[in-house]
């Protein structure tokens, strides 16, 4: 049940067939409870401090289909999302209408077109942390004083931990007697606490972040991206392009979003090097619900027949990032997605002009191994060499893996394009200067084919972008 809260006004709970003014709701109910809580604490911090603890409220949705209206409609069985795995009451919390509503409006489209039923919206009992309410911009330590801090955790809601886990995503999660079953992968916290990560490691809000995303780990690429961003804004296809903040600290990992309508432009991110940088990063994007990312990296070419500057295009992994083993063991494969693989093809046959069987003479599809240790050419070769081999691996490097296997574990369609940059394995490795001409020669040609993938992609409604091989049994509702 809902209990009744102080700061509640006339939102109380509604039904609606009519996913626009679900979504209205959502947000008149969103944005009240954060105006009291923000309200509220600009008292405290003028020095005004309240009697009790101050409470605000996510909204939340949820939907009950009865065993009679589960057999009323079959859905669609080529989709992915956007029905309910079994009869149940199904809901969750939700957060920032302002980045996603356009997203609910979707799920809840597809719900009510699939389902008989209304979708239910109120104030739920989960707290919004004070941190959450005040947003991206704005930090406790630098606006308080020693003793408000202290003070602070006892008058507004603070995050807990105990919550904030990725046991839906993972399919560990189990639904106690009585409790609704998940109708997202993300409860509001959750999305929250990404939310704020994302400013923390990339420099930009998290409402500049776009639907189609490209990781790679190193600048050069940024530089390009930022070149091509400008002139394709310049030229009307694309309505802005955002950078990080220009100040005292350099974000960890700097994103830059060349921006589209209803987010459908383009993200690129300098991830770093490392499984450790690429698990983080994809942690915290995935709340935003993309509809793809990829891997633009450099790779060690693991056979003698390829070439500095040839493309691997990976259609399996040998992961040992040992970053993810809890999550999502090794031993569970991460199988390619043929939109993914076929955008991918079809865009360097398109930037190379190379067609049919001539793309074999520049890019090889193949496994790719991740590991985390970058002189991993130091190890002795011939027990690592065996595994490579038996693994038909074509090429080495320390992020894909870990990219794919994310895009995996939270239903987010991934892709892997390397271009070799060194073949240690036959003496040439990577040097400074055989690497500043393989970057001055290859990069540009190599992000193109990304965007042009993501182009491609672009065009490919959701629901058939959104692959059933990233679905499990008892899978939730919304994307």
């Amino acid at each position: 049940m809902v209990k009744k809260h102080k700061n509640l006004k006339s939102q109380k709970p509604r039904k609606f067939q009519d996913a626009a003014k679900a979504c209205a709701y959502i947000e008149a109910i969103y944005e009240e409870q954060i105006a009291y809580l923000r309200s509220a604490f600009d008292s405290f911090a003028a020095g005004d401090i309240p009697k009790s603890k101050v409470s605000g409220f996510y909204p939340y949705v949820r939907v009950d289909v009865s065993e009679a209206d589960y057999q009323k409609k079959d859905p669609d069985a080529r989709h992915s999302y956007g029905f309910v795995a079994k009869p149940g009451v199904f809901e969750t919390t939700l957060t920032r209408p302002d980045i996603f509503k356009h997203y609910y409006q979707h799920q809840l489209e597809c719900l009510l077109t699939n389902h008989p039923v209304p979708v239910e919206v109120g104030l739920s009992n989960s707290p919004i942390p004070i941190h959450f309410a005040l947003g991206e911009d704005f930090h406790l330590e630098q606006d308080l004083s020693p003793e408000q801090m202290e003070a602070v955790s006892h008058l507004f809601d603070q995050p807990d931990l105990e919550i904030l886990d990725d046991q839906i995503a993972n399919s560990r999660h189990r639904i106690k007697e009585g409790e609704a079953a998940p109708l997202a992968l993300f409860i509001a916290p959750r999305v929250d606490l990404s939310l704020m990560r994302l400013k923390h490691y990339t420099g930009t809000n998290s409402r500049h972040f776009q639907n189609f995303v490209i990781f790679t780990n190193y600048q050069f690429y940024i530089d390009e991206f930022i070149k091509l961003g400008e002139e394709k804004v310049k030229l009307g296809a694309y309505e802005d392009f955002i950078q990080p903040c220009q100040n005292a600290r350099q974000p960890q990992m700097p994103a830059y979003h060349l921006k589209g309508r209803y987010g459908n432009g383009i993200t690129m991110i300098n991830i770093g090097v490392g499984p450790s940088n690429a698990k983080t990063i994809t942690d915290h994007v995935a709340v935003l619900r993309p509809h793809a990312w990829l891997m633009l990296g450099h790779c060690a070419g693991l056979r003698n027949s390829q070439e500095l500057g040839d493309y691997v295009l990976a259609h399996g992994y040998l992961r040992e990032d040992n970053v993810l083993y809890h999550d999502i063991h090794p031993s569970i494969p991460i199988p390619a997605l043929a939109e993914i693989q076929i955008a991918l093809e079809q865009a360097v046959g398109e930037v190379t002009s190379k067609q049919g069987y001539d793309i074999k003479k520049v890019m090889r599809t193949g496994t790719v191994a991740t590991v985390d240790d970058r002189n991993w050419e130091l190890r002795a070769s011939v027990r690592q060499n065996q595994r490579f081999s038996q693994s038909r691996a074509i090429a080495l490097e320390m992020e894909s893996g870990t990219v794919a296997a994310n895009g995996f574990r939270f239903r987010v369609p991934y892709g892997t394009l390397l271009c070799v940059s060194d073949k240690p394995l036959h003496g040439q490795l990577k040097l400074p200067g055989m690497a500043d001409s393989f970057y001055r020669q290859r990069v540009k040609q190599h992000l193109l084919a990304g965007i042009r993938a993501m182009e491609i992609l672009r065009d490919i409604p959701p629901e058939k972008l959104h692959s059933r091989k990233l679905r499990s049994f008892d899978e939730v509702a919304f994307q």
